[in-house]
């Protein structure tokens, strides 16, 4: 969209500041919403060096919603399963990821390289109507009164410009600009141990003398983690010890020292070397009127189950289709306070598990941590067992989401692949991924006549499932038949046979019967309905020069 084919062409409905995975990917679905949009970012170009590695089910599915997927898919292969050696070189234990059929229709953990799936992400964004895009461009200047946001942009060659926006979502970074000049504080969940991260594209020859699976060297002479990525891309992160120079520790020489027992220089390229500080962070507030943030900017966690991307994409799916319904009056601005409710909650649960995981990683002692082996091994029955990646990730439990007492609130709904004409296809490509109620046929037949006239009205897509070659159901809007069993197996698990899923592909809350269907709908209407206006809040005048 050009500037002048709008009334203001200087005024926003939501401006992005960051253009990098979260700000992306923000940036994608405000699009798909025909959400008028800015994104800016210091940058012009995509770092050419890998940074994030992993990402799960989960994000590929909303990847796959935007249509970018198959952008992103060239670039990615799945996560091999993560072997954990203990203090003496013994296996320990397994994190794998759960076995077919996937819940998502994705492998769940995949590894990436990020440069081509950042600028695929970025050229997806761009292509939008709607969306204007400002690179090697920075915010000097913010003021957030109650009805607007006024931002003052310095462009690298020194021209400045002034937009207003109704939102405005910071996904600029841990060093977030936005965060600090808020005044907006981070907690400390207590974990900080410095790293060594070292990228190497490693030849063919040589690949035989890596590990054929990643693993965690539970070693406290030198706890270090290996990762297999995409092709011919392996990672090692290596803990610094005291008194060890991280400047020193990314040099060539030293990175060689430290892969010896591995690699030669002559088995391999160095491609990046960074050493990091991995830290355990979650901002206080996520929202202060009408700026949010998002993504590094909010939180920051240590990298031992590969989520960090995984969350800032999390982040901005949850907070876009809420900034939809507000935007177009389908919702009140309180709608948009669950955002931080949701998200902050579940990033701190996920957090303390994930540090929980790296205190394993990082003992040093070695009395403690042949004590930890023997622990790990005896709630194995005294052999390795295997955990799932899956099952480390916590559901979301407070927020936009139905009575506590529902056994699959605020989980992630699966995506089956179902029937088509034209052979299998997962779910969301015929059934869209908006709200929806997805319910058994058996139920939806037994339902009074309106109810599902009511879910509709409610903004609801009704999708009913069936056995394979069975009559549509009356009233739905699709009726379709899986190809696995998997949301049947799910309602099975937790005895319901109909669920409201949410846009982000959460559950808001599932029913076994028409009472309890009617309740929850009613529950749903009214919670999206409720339009608390905003409070009031001082204005925000900072220089973020």
């Amino acid at each position: 969209m050009s500037k002048t084919s709008h009334p203001d062409p200087e005024h926003f409905q939501v401006v992005v500041v960051g253009f990098g995975p979260s700000g992306a990917v923000a940036t994608s679905l405000l699009g798909h919403h025909s959400i008028r949009s800015l994104v800016i970012d210091r940058q012009r170009e995509v770092y050419d060096k890998p940074r994030a590695i992993a990402i799960d089910h989960e994000i590929m599915r909303i990847l796959d919603n935007l249509g970018v997927a198959d952008a992103v898919l060239p670039h990615v292969a799945p996560f091999h399963a993560s072997e954990h050696f203990g203090a003496d070189g013994q296996l320990i234990r397994r994190i794998d990821t759960v076995p077919e059929p996937y819940p998502q229709g994705y492998v769940p953990t995949m590894v990436f390289t990020q440069p081509p799936v950042e600028a695929a992400l970025r050229a997806h964004a761009q292509a939008l109507p709607g969306v204007e895009v400002c690179l090697g461009t920075e915010v000097i200047d913010l003021d957030a009164a109650f009805e607007k946001v006024t931002l003052t942009l310095r462009a690298d060659d020194g021209t400045r410009r002034i937009v207003t926006a109704g939102y405005v979502i910071a996904c600029d970074g841990a060093s977030s600009g936005v965060r600090e000049r808020l005044g907006i504080r981070l907690t400390d969940l207590v974990f900080d141990e410095p790293w060594l991260v070292v990228d190497m594209l490693v030849h063919d020859a040589a690949l035989a003398k890596l590990p054929q699976n990643s693993a965690q060297f539970c070693d406290p002479q030198r706890p270090t983690s290996f990762i297999i990525g995409p092709g011919n891309h392996r990672r090692w992160e290596i803990m610094l010890l005291p008194g060890e120079d991280p400047r020193v520790a990314q040099t060539p020489e030293r990175v060689w020292e430290l892969l010896a027992r591995w690699l030669t220089p002559e088995d391999a390229t160095l491609w990046r070397a960074a050493s990091y500080r991995f830290h355990a962070l979650v901002a206080e507030s996520w929202r202060l009127g009408r700026v949010f943030i998002a993504g590094d900017a909010a939180h920051q966690q240590p990298p031992f189950i590969g989520q960090g991307m995984c969350q800032g994409v999390r982040d901005v799916a949850n907070l876009v289709w809420k900034l939809k319904r507000v935007l177009d009056g389908s919702s009140g601005d309180a709608l948009l306070d669950s955002y931080e409710a949701e998200r902050s909650a579940h990033v701190r649960e996920l957090t303390t598990r994930i540090k929980a995981i790296g205190q394993v990683i990082c003992e040093r002692d070695p009395v403690a941590a042949r004590a930890r082996d023997a622990r790990i091994l005896a709630e194995g029955g005294g052999k390795p067992r295997t955990l799932t990646r899956q099952e480390i990730v916590p559901p979301l439990t407070t927020g936009f989401l139905a009575d506590e007492a529902d056994p699959a609130r605020g989980r992630l709904f699966p995506q089956p692949w179902i029937e088509t004409a034209q052979g299998r296809a997962r779910l969301d490509s015929v059934a869209g991924a908006g709200s929806r109620l997805v319910i058994e046929a058996a139920l939806a037949g037994t339902l009074p006549e309106g109810l599902l006239t009511t879910a509709r009205a409610a903004g609801l897509t009704v999708i009913a499932l069936a056995s394979s070659g069975a009559a549509p159901v009356a009233q739905a809007d699709i009726t379709v038949a899986e190809c696995d069993g998997v949301v049947r197996d799910w309602f099975s698990a937790c005895g319901r046979a109909a669920a409201i899923v949410r846009p982000d592909h959460y559950v808001f809350g599932t029913a076994a019967d028409s009472p309890a269907l009617a309740a929850l709908i009613d529950a749903y209407s009214r919670g999206l309905a409720a339009r608390t206006p905003a409070a009031p809040a001082a204005p925000i005048e900072h220089a973020l020069s």
